[in-house]
């Protein structure tokens, strides 16, 4: 191994996390990302999903819809904590990620734009854990809430020095 160089050290986000330094409120902001047909087809092949409201644009169009819709799935993927730095952080005191929910308030459609936060809405202390609830919100390029949600994640307390 090269003198001076350590992988441990080869890290995205220099400092580890624990749960006792989340406050409420904290947001974390992920990418934005504009829902393409190469995104579609992905999804379609990774999901095995084979309705045409998702892949057929005749198909939507004879139903009223301007463009194909995307799966409720899509559109939850898109609150992946770890497109963020979120995991990055918690490398150390990550124990599990627990729970999901999530609600669809409006319809994605081919092209739309989706800007994707998470929001520290829990701290739930335990003897050497603490659970860390996340809210997800998801809006498109209009503004408009599509969906809403929350994540929870088992965290390591810091250990004792």
């Amino acid at each position: 191994m090269a003198e001076g160089f350590d992988p441990r050290a080869h890290r995205l986000v220099e400092r580890q996390r624990w749960f006792e330094d989340f406050a409420l409120g904290e947001r974390f902001v992920l990418p934005s990302r504009t829902m393409t047909s190469g995104l579609f087809a992905a999804f379609q092949a990774a999901s095995g999903d084979n309705h045409p409201i998702h892949y057929d644009r005749e198909f939507c169009r004879a139903r009223g819809l301007p463009e194909m819709l995307a799966h409720g799935f899509q559109v939850v993927i898109q609150s992946c904590a770890g497109a963020g730095l979120f995991p990055h952080m918690v490398e150390e005191s990550l124990k599990g990620f627990i729970e999901q929910s999530s609600r669809f308030l409006h319809p994605v459609l081919l092209g739309d734009t989706l800007y994707p936060v998470l929001t520290v809405d829990e701290l739930t202390p335990q003897r050497s854990t603490g659970i860390l609830g996340l809210a997800s919100a998801i809006r498109n390029q209009r503004g408009v809430l599509v969906m809403e949600g929350r994540q929870r994640y088992l965290l390591r307390r810091r250990p004792a020095s």
